[in-house]
């Protein structure tokens, strides 16, 4: 055998300068004994651009300059450039059928992680990006101060009729909160249709507003085929609702883009819970990080997404929960571990969600890690108000004083001494944190 048969260290060149116009992935990769690092990289820059199995016998002069370049190796990471012209402008489903597809099934790769991306100027021009920002949500809700955004599922998640979800709601809010959300896995049952559970929970929020003098709201989710997201998205604007829940993950990235353009016209913000996506992103080695699924939806258009907790019962550690957090919010993200840079240009900004077992005790360091100089930041206590020895709504009531703690920088057991509500949420919880 003597004509060459393979070219895949011909897409790795460590002299080369990324361009101005390149979209740059980071990588983790871990080849399969025998094969070398130069060919490992050239393989994943390979099969995600213009590369196949072997050399061809004649190619268009054009395809030089679409192959993707892998050029910066540091360990067991790798950065992959793409020339800008590989890409279907506003289409996050091709992106990922190249820099997430086939590369995950190469044998000579014992395992790759899809990191980061960093993506330029002329391939976010094709955007829109959400069609508002934090400030716009909370200006309608009427939130003047410096505050999160508070939040809850009525738990446990499913299991509610559409009168027993509307009546925690009602509670929910008299206690304070801003928002019902429904959990990722209800939608429409027998036992709680989509569309009493929308009719019910207006006459709750109407009744919550007259009372309180504030404006309540709810997460209601219409997860689904998109001409039912459609039809459900429009009842929520019909009842008055400022917000839609897609679970997006699982929907898909073409779906949310189409119900982004919907949303906007009703004006419906979108909040996008992130269920499936451990399946892709907790795996250190293989599969692709939450932060880069953070930014795929920040550019589709959502309003807020789940970004954990750092300290609650769902896999979220802060320096994971951090880098979602400042893909989300900030307008220019600068390199750091792990992270790319990225200039948002026009894209506006969107609420990360802290969610999955918070309690009040849990809050301060929450905040200490996670907050802004805005306070932007969706703050979802479920079971921690629901299980408050004296219920949802002095449930509620604990967490706001937690907040109120943290923010006047007093201690919670010395808040707790004039707030009977916190203090009993202390005495039962402490400063647990969930396994």
């Amino acid at each position: 055998m003597t004509e060459k048969i393979e070219w895949y260290k011909e897409f790795y060149n460590p002299s080369y300068k990324a361009k101005e116009t390149d979209l740059i992935c980071l990588f983790y990769f871990e080849p399969i004994e025998g094969i070398s690092i130069e060919e490992a990289v050239g393989r994943i820059a390979s099969e995600s651009s213009t590369g196949t199995w072997t050399t061809l016998a004649k190619i268009p002069e054009r395809m030089k300059n679409l192959m993707a370049m892998a050029y910066e190796v540091r360990g067991n990471y790798v950065k992959v450039a793409y020339p800008i012209d590989l890409w279907d402008e506003g289409n996050i489903s091709q992106l990922l059928s190249g820099i997430a597809g086939n590369i995950f099934g190469m044998k000579a790769l014992k395992n790759l992680k899809l990191i980061d991306v960093s993506l330029p100027k002329e391939y976010i021009k094709h955007f829109k990006g959400p069609w508002a920002g934090t400030k716009e949500v909370k200006k309608r809700l009427k939130i003047k101060e410096k505050r999160p955004i508070f939040g809850a599922v009525p738990k446990p998640k499913i299991g509610f009729s559409a009168e027993e979800h509307a009546e925690i709601g009602y509670e929910t809010w008299l206690g304070g909160f801003d928002i019902v959300k429904d959990d990722e896995n209800l939608t429409s049952t027998k036992f709680n249709r989509f569309e009493d559970r929308v009719k019910l929970l207006a006459k709750a929020r109407e009744k919550a507003e007259k009372e309180t003098g504030e404006v309540k709201s709810a997460f209601i989710n219409v997860t689904g085929p998109v001409k039912i997201m459609e039809k459900r998205a429009k009842m929520l604007y019909d009842y008055g609702f400022e917000f839609c829940m897609i679970d997006v993950v699982v929907t898909g990235f073409s779906a949310v883009q189409h119900m982004r353009d919907v949303c906007s016209d009703y004006k419906l913000f979108i909040h996008a819970h992130r269920a499936m996506h451990a399946a892709m992103t907790r795996n250190e080695k293989h599969g692709i990080s939450i932060w880069f699924l953070a930014k795929m939806f920040r550019l589709a258009g959502v309003n807020s997404f789940h970004c954990g907790t750092g300290v609650g019962k769902l896999h979220s550690p802060f320096e994971e929960v951090l880098r979602i957090a400042d893909t989300l919010r900030k307008q220019h993200v600068k390199e750091r571990e792990l992270l790319l840079e990225q200039d948002w240009q026009h894209i506006k900004n969107v609420f990360p969600t802290v969610s999955g077992g918070v309690h009040p005790g849990l809050l301060p360091e929450i905040f200490d890690k996670l907050a802004d100089d805005d306070l932007d930041l969706v703050i979802l206590v479920s079971g921690g108000i629901h299980g408050h020895p004296k219920g949802t709504r002095a449930g509620a009531k604990a967490a706001i004083q937690a907040f109120e703690a943290w923010k006047n920088k007093v201690p919670l057991e010395e808040y707790a001494k004039s707030h009977k509500e916190l203090a009993e949420a202390l005495e039962k919880w402490g400063y647990y944190k969930p396994k």
